[in-house]
């Protein structure tokens, strides 16, 4: 159930995410489309006071030169209309063909919607009682520019991306999903083969023994009870997974010796010339899963023990404790790990193993950090010089 909260809520921080881009794009958009039409205005508003004082001017070329070299040269759309608001002269309308004064018209009111038309008005002074009289030459109308006119669409352009972006990532996120859980159910279908092989294999071999020799039936079952008390700890270690586990206060040095004496029994049966080396220390009680705890550092031998392609191998267990911290280090002297890969390791899939499904450690790193309250760290100073796994455990009280 975790699991599934946790990719809902990935799923919801990046549809949020993207809500919250658009949003964000959008505003920031609008409040340039606000400041350039605030600009227009102020343009267009000097027009105005430029055409005034040019009419009241007795110099008509002073006129001329004001539509000629200022009001020819705006490049948006700008209606000259009378006192009546019918329409007189235009300039850089978007159709350039089929002008009608009904067309020119529909424009101009379009374009006082969105924006407010400029008034042109002359104040007179009479002479004798300096009373000032306004009078209304028209309007100066003006839309858009088109630098404005693409911001208004780019909203809609950015909402189309960050649709994209999200559907991308649900897509890629389900994916990445998808083949992590397919990693995830064959890899734990290939450990549970392997976990149930060697114990299995063993007491096929000894109903065997026991049919050819059964003066020896004492003897064998002895190492029948010792196989099937394996077969009762992986059947504990499994069950474990799904469900919080309980912590006790348990001897850390007999859970490694345990797990040592294991696999020195397995050693001959894959034909490696392997030391295992448990460093003695005083009793070490920390409060944990013994069954996850053993699997853990189980599947970590395993690792080194596969990473050994020589017959000097080496692999050394060992505990300190480090400010009310459990530090157990399990290191060897295998073909060592890339720094490039420290990352990769742990994840569900990842494998240098031809055969392997990559499911080892990333279960190691699950039992540690996410039942066990630890962290599990590599070390490696690079091809061919061994690596060292360090497991971190706080000690209870």
């Amino acid at each position: 159930m975790k699991l599934y909260r946790q990719a809902g809520n990935i799923k919801a921080a990046l549809f949020v995410g993207g809500i919250l881009l658009i949003l964000g794009l959008f505003i920031y958009t609008q409040s340039l489309i606000e400041n350039l039409r605030k600009e227009s205005h102020e343009m267009v508003r000097l027009y105005s006071q430029l055409i005034v004082d040019a009419v009241t001017s007795p110099d008509n070329e002073e006129l001329d030169f004001i539509f000629r070299e200022i009001i020819q040269k705006v490049t948006f759309p700008l209606i000259y209309s009378d006192q009546e608001g019918i329409p007189v002269n235009w300039r850089n309308l978007p159709y350039d063909e089929d002008v009608t004064l009904e067309s020119v018209s529909h424009l101009m009111k379009r374009m006082d919607i969105m924006n407010v038309p400029i008034p042109l008005i002359i104040v007179l002074t009479d002479s004798v009682s300096n009373e000032q009289n306004e009078i209304l030459l028209g309007h100066l109308h003006y839309g858009d520019s088109r630098l404005i006119r693409r911001l208004q669409i780019l909203p809609y352009v950015e909402i189309g991306a960050v649709a994209l972006f999200i559907f991308f990532g649900f897509v890629g996120f389900q994916v990445i999903r998808n083949n992590e859980k397919r990693y995830i159910w064959f890899g734990m279908a290939r450990e549970t083969a392997h976990q149930l092989g060697t114990p299995i294999s063993s007491l096929m071999g000894w109903v065997e023994r026991l049919r050819d020799h059964p003066d020896k039936a004492s003897e064998v079952a002895k190492d029948m009870a010792s196989d099937i008390k394996r077969l009762l700890q992986i059947s504990d270690r499994f069950s474990r997974m799904g469900s919080v586990p309980k912590r006790r206060n348990v001897d850390i040095q007999i859970i490694l010796s345990d797990s040592v004496n294991y696999f020195e029994k397995r050693l001959p049966q894959v034909g490696k010339n392997i030391q295992l080396i448990l460093k003695e220390s005083d009793p070490i009680n920390v409060k944990t899963s013994a069954a996850l705890l053993s699997w853990a550092v189980e599947n970590i031998l395993k690792n080194a023990i596969d990473s050994i392609d020589h017959d000097k191998g080496k692999i050394i267990i060992s505990t300190i404790i480090d400010n009310q911290t459990l530090v157990i280090s399990i290191t060897d002297n295998g073909i060592g790990i890339n720094s490039k890969d420290f990352k990769n390791i742990f994840r569900p899939g990842y494998s240098t193993k031809e055969r392997g499904w990559g499911l080892g450690l990333s279960l190691t790193r699950r039992i540690i950090e996410e039942f066990l309250g630890g962290k599990i760290q590599i070390t490696s100073a690079g091809l061919g010089m061994g690596s060292t796994f360090k497991i971190r455990l706080p000690i209870g009280d």
